[in-house]
Parts: C-alpha cells; structure tokens; sequence
C-alpha cells in the first residue's frame, strides 16, 4: 500500500469519528487523566473537605477514612489535619480539632467550657452521678471485669448502675469468665471519647490506689458469719438442763 493511500485511509477515518456534543470538552489523555469512574471529590481542595466532613461526623473520623472518601493519600491527610489543629491553635478559635480515639474530631476548647456547659446544660443536670463515676473508674482500671468484682471493689451492689453505664454506651460486654462463666464488662471508644484520651495507657496512674478485687471479696466473706451444717444439727439435739 503506498503511503498516499495510508494517509487518505487515516484522514477518512478521522472524519469518520462522532463529533463530542456541544460543550464538551475532549477526554484527556496522558498520565494526568483522571481514572474511569472517578468523582470530583479528588478535585476538591483538601483542608476545606476536611473541615466539611468533620462538621458532620458522630465520632472520631480515622485519617484512613478520611482518605478514602476524599480519594486522597493518607499521608497527604494526615498532614493536612495536622496542620488545621495547629492553624485552630495559634488563630485561638472557639474549637479545636484533637485526635482522640484513632481518629479526629472537632472539639469545644476547653477555655470556653463554662459558656458551652451553660448553654447545653441550661439548668438541666446530665452528668453521671458519684456512684456511676466510681463504677466507671472501677471498669476503666480493673477491665476486663465481671460485674460481681466492681460490687466487690465498690462495696455495694452495682447491677444497676451498670446498666446506665451500658445504656450510656460507656461500657460494653468483652465476653465471660472463665471459671465462672460471669459476663466481663470493659470501657468502649466513646469512653476514650468523651474522656479526651487517645487509649487506655493515657489513664491517670490511679490503679494502684484500688484495692483489689479478690482482697475485698476475701475480706467480705471472713466478715460474714458461716454456718456448718453439722454444727446446726449438734445444736439443735443437744439441750440444757
């Protein structure tokens, strides 16, 4: 085939080709082309995405996560995120945004908690009581651990205000008790939550100052009275006179 020919085939076949529609520009092509199927939140500029996504998030957002819905390296995010809690910092915004959890969210500062507390609280009281926080900080230190064991450390019987606490999603079931088959209860996220803490090895040094479990329950049982059945029995055949 001479190269006229050639030439005349590719320009008809070019001709050939369907027009794109009216205002449409033509698909790139090259390394910079965006991949098949692809939205256009990889377009969007990053801080301002993140601070959108965390406007709305109900618990901490990893910078995994993050990345994947913003279809951006997870580098790029968390150093992006780093940098938008220092700029919050040094601006002295009314917020800050902490790591807490695995993940990062949008938090009050604290120099203007007594404002929030006033218009959230506005008279009502929702804090835990005395004893909900003491059973709380029984779990966090002694977790796993079976309700019988906090009644024990406590010195009260504590089946109900467990249950506000795993109502309040503060503590959780972690399985049972091998010897004895009692369910184990330990702390959940929304605890390092709602405690400001990254995990559980940011607890305050406090558990050596509990007394331990099996000590107070051994103390309990020697202060309570024990009856033998032969004993009884002697005693109830034997008489004065």
């Amino acid at each position: 085939m001479s190269e006229t020919t050639e030439t005349y085939e590719v320009q008809q076949a070019a001709d050939e080709a369907p027009e794109a529609p009216a205002g449409m520009a033509p698909a790139e092509e090259g390394p910079e082309a965006a991949p098949a199927g692809t939205s256009g939140v990889a377009g969007l500029e990053l801080k301002p995405a993140l601070e959108a996504v965390l406007m709305v998030v109900d618990e901490p957002a990893s910078a995994e996560h993050l990345a994947k819905v913003l279809e951006r390296r997870p580098r790029e995010v968390s150093d992006a995120l780093r940098e938008l809690a220092d700029e919050y910092a040094r601006e002295g915004r009314g917020f800050e945004l902490r790591l807490v959890a695995g993940g990062w969210r949008y938090y009050t500062r604290g120099t203007y908690a007594d404002a929030v507390e006033r218009f959230v609280l506005d008279g009502q009281q929702a804090r835990l009581t005395q004893a909900a926080l003491e059973t709380l900080a029984v779990v966090a230190y002694r977790q796993p651990v079976s309700r019988s064991r906090v009644s024990a450390v406590r010195g009260v019987n504590c089946d109900g205000v467990m249950r506000t606490l795993l109502q309040r999603g503060l503590v959780e079931e972690a399985g049972t008790e091998p010897e004895t088959g009692a369910i184990l209860y330990r702390t959940t996220h929304y605890f390092l939550e709602r405690m400001g803490l990254r995990g559980l090895d940011e607890l305050p040094e406090l558990a050596p100052f509990l007394p331990e479990a099996e000590a107070v329950e051994g103390e309990t049982q020697e202060s309570m009275p024990s009856f033998d059945v032969d004993d009884l029995s002697s005693g109830t055949q034997t008489t004065e006179h």
